[in-house]
């Protein structure tokens, strides 16, 4: 894999080995950040993380810090390996959790953006349903989902923006307006 753009663009990362997790692909992360455009000093939360590819291209992009959750060991010990060999494991907690024991644990962290990135053979719709509550009021959501498959529908959120990537949807979230 291959970091798309920034201070790191064109550096290669590992993906994890076997079934557990599907790496995001070079033209979601691009488009995610995109169409989020200028990600300064934000705060990111990759749950679901994989291969930490979100986070790193989030660093890479000039992020402030980024927080990756993964449950599997093996995407954990390869997370770990490729903040090492990228140099920015000083700006990336990794945390070895399911998102939803992790959320739990953290309640009052706030991000300024949200990506998840759920296995999409085994959606943990429990976990899902807590992420939101670490929106920052101003920040954004980011949901990676089956393209066949409905929207998810975030409690307090509205989607902004939506695209179709084949077998794959990006669905961007807000707060509701008042």
């Amino acid at each position: 894999m291959r970091v798309v753009a920034g201070t790191l663009g064109g550096r290669i990362f590992d993906s994890p080995h076997g079934h557990r997790t599907h790496p995001m692909s070079e033209k979601m992360r691009g488009a995610i950040f995109g169409a989020l455009g200028d990600i300064t000093e934000l705060s990111v939360l990759d749950a679901f993380a994989g291969s930490g590819g979100i986070a790193i291209e989030a660093i890479s992009r000039g992020a402030a810090r980024a927080t990756a959750i993964e449950v599997d060991p093996g995407a954990v010990a390869t997370i770990n390996k490729n903040l090492a060999s990228l140099g920015i494991e000083d700006q990336v907690k990794v945390t070895k959790a399911y998102a939803g024991a992790w959320s739990t644990r953290h309640q009052a962290d706030l991000y300024d953006l949200i990506i998840l990135d759920p296995p999409y053979d085994n959606i943990p719709y429990r976990d899902l349903k807590r992420m939101s509550r670490h929106l920052a009021p101003d920040g954004v959501l980011v949901l990676s989902w089956p393209g066949k498959a409905d929207w998810y529908p975030f409690d307090g959120l509205e989607i902004v923006q939506e695209k179709q990537y084949g077998d794959s949807a990006l669905y961007f979230y807000k707060h509701l307006q008042k």
